[in-house]
């Protein structure tokens, strides 16, 4: 049997299978008595809970490091957040009703609100609420969650999903690769697997209902493929692609310290996205040159009020050093409203969030002092490292000259004061919305860089949305109308001075890359993992070749003659 998925973390695996099968914590609502005896079951639950993810924690901190073993944290405070559990707890006191019954209902209510984010990475952030409290759950109803722990033969763990719990259990010793049902690139099972350098294939729909226990299994974390019970040809042939894929990351990593220029000496800069200060020992460890995006979103998420400027300022303060001097950080403002909500702002239900009130337009109107609170962080870490603020969702000169005029007024109030404040950070936007980028030329006069975000933009000017099946196929990077506001973009900013960013995924693309250098983008920021393979890849590359590429592409009327122009450009 063969089946195609998403490669989430490169690499072969050849192994048997391990069926992961989570226990059913089928609910069923009864009414209790004595509510008391009831919270004191929920309790002494959530305090098993928590001494196993105390463990759990121990072994990713072991096996991953300390930047993967905080998600345990994360998971720990989340037993005791107050939003979550003391939901539960009102409604088994006033509902009278069984404590797995309470903790379901409000655990699906805060899923299904990450859910409905627009915003991958904070969709897949429902996991971490599936994950904590269903091992409450299974300790409510009496039933035994899987020890991956003591897996002690080479495996290939097949699942629907592998939660953060399971993935922090996994021995590499013994866990060749994981291959799930559902799940994405930006999944936590997806970042920690590429973490610990195990193959997986995400995304693979029925897996798990057509394997047995055993079989043997060969899977491929670049391509998306799974085989089950291959022949013995397909075997050797993976275990040659094996050899080869261990001999090229060895080689990669020699390019760690190596320079992002072209073979006709062309530099550009290329650097990582991050979510959480402890995010940046990956960028170091895979040569990131700085910081291209940090999406501040998540310390806002994290917590169940607002982050306080002193908390805020110590997150962008570690960032800052760590990555040390002469090495960019790239700061996005609060990019949330409408589709993200937050339990401690109330924002109005829209019918289009993704067009709706968000970003810089909630931060100018209603939601000032929320802004303002997190410029004042960001202006006195600033005289910690090479600090960039930027602004998401830029549509209108005003919107930035008004959002910029803000961090201005705080800027003279911390001088005034007698606080620290940079002289030489750059305030820049993202370029993500088409009218933007087609007013570029006059952008360019008022901002000191663009990074542009692909993501949208392209959605945005497809009018399609990516994660809708049925016109997936709209959302194409290598449309020549895509590369034609690249262009437009870049050149507007060259033409003053200026330079240009790209911080969505057509930045990691090895496809796009060619044509990006050609177009003359000066940034490319990715996942950490990408940057030493990204960088191969230009060192290859001839700027003036990639140059004529490039004018050849915007003069093309599909996506399909783009890509068949670089694959014979780069054959040459």
């Amino acid at each position: 049997m063969e089946f195609k998925g998403i490669g989430a973390s490169s690499g072969i695996a050849i192994a048997k299978v391990y069926k992961l099968q989570h226990p059913d914590l089928t609910v069923t609502k009864t009414t209790v008595e004595d509510t008391a005896a009831e919270l004191a079951k929920f309790d002494a639950a959530i305090a098993k809970a928590e001494g196993e993810l105390a463990k759990i924690r121990e072994n990713a901190l072991a096996s991953m490091g300390e930047e993967k073993a905080a998600i345990f944290d994360a998971h720990i405070t989340m037993l005791n957040d107050p939003e979550l559990m003391s939901g539960v707890r009102s409604k088994v006191q006033g509902e009278s009703v069984n404590a797995a019954f309470a903790l379901n209902e409000v655990a699906n209510m805060f899923i299904m609100m990450f859910e409905a984010m627009d915003n991958e990475y904070m969709r897949e952030r429902a996991a971490d609420i599936k994950d904590v409290t269903a091992r409450v759950l299974a300790h409510l109803l009496g039933k035994f969650i899987p020890d991956l722990t003591l897996i002690n033969e080479p495996v290939v763990i097949v699942a629907e999903d592998l939660t953060p719990s399971d993935t922090a259990q996994l021995n590499r010793q013994f866990v060749k690769g994981f291959a799930t049902n559902i799940g994405g690139r930006t999944s936590h099972s997806a970042i920690m697997a590429r973490s610990l350098e195990i193959p997986a294939v995400v995304g693979l729909s029925n897996i798990l209902e057509s394997v047995e226990g055993n079989e043997a299994i060969v899977l491929d974390g670049t391509s998306g493929e799974v085989i089950v019970n291959p022949s013995a040809d397909v075997v050797a042939a993976y275990e040659a692609k094996a050899d080869a894929f261990a001999k090229r990351k060895e080689q990669l990593k020699l390019l760690k310290d190596a320079e992002s220029v072209t073979a006709d000496g062309h530099h550009v800069e290329l650097v990582a996205n991050i979510g959480t200060p402890n995010d940046v020992e990956g960028v170091i460890a895979n040569g990131g040159e700085g910081v291209g995006l940090y999406r501040t979103e998540f310390l806002y998420m994290d917590s169940s009020t607002a982050p306080t400027e002193d908390e805020q300022f110590a997150a962008y303060k570690q960032v800052l050093e760590s990555m040390g001097a002469g090495k960019p950080v790239v700061v996005r403002t609060l990019d949330i409203g409408g589709d993200k909500k937050l339990p401690y702002l109330p924002l109005p239900h829209e019918e289009n969030p993704f067009l709706g009130y968000r970003a810089i337009r909630m931060c100018i109107g209603d939601h000032q002092e929320i802004f303002r609170t997190q410029l004042r962080a960001l202006l006195r870490a600033s005289v910690y490292g090479d600090l960039k603020i930027m602004f998401p969702m830029i549509t209108t000169v005003n919107e930035f000259v008004e959002a910029k005029a803000m961090l201005l007024e705080e800027d003279a109030k911390l001088r005034e004061a007698g606080v620290a404040v940079s002289d030489s950070y750059e305030v820049g936007m993202m370029m993500e919305v088409p009218a933007a980028a087609v007013l570029a030329p006059q952008f360019a006069k008022v901002s000191d860089f663009f990074s542009i975000g692909t993501n949208d933009l392209i959605g945005y000017t497809m009018a399609a949305d990516r994660m809708n099946e049925k016109v997936s196929y709209l959302y194409q990077p290598y449309n020549p109308s895509i590369l034609t506001l690249v262009k437009m973009i870049i050149d507007a900013s060259h033409a003053e001075g200026k330079w240009t960013g790209m911080c969505g995924e057509m930045a990691g693309d090895l496809t796009a890359v060619p044509l990006l250098v050609g177009l003359g983008l000066d940034e490319f920021s990715m996942s950490a993992t990408s940057v030493l393979s990204v960088r191969e890849l230009v060192r290859g590359l001839n700027m003036s070749e990639m140059k004529e590429m490039a004018e050849k592409a915007l003069q093309m009327a599909t996506a399909e003659e783009v890509v068949a122009l670089v694959e014979e450009t780069l054959a040459k």
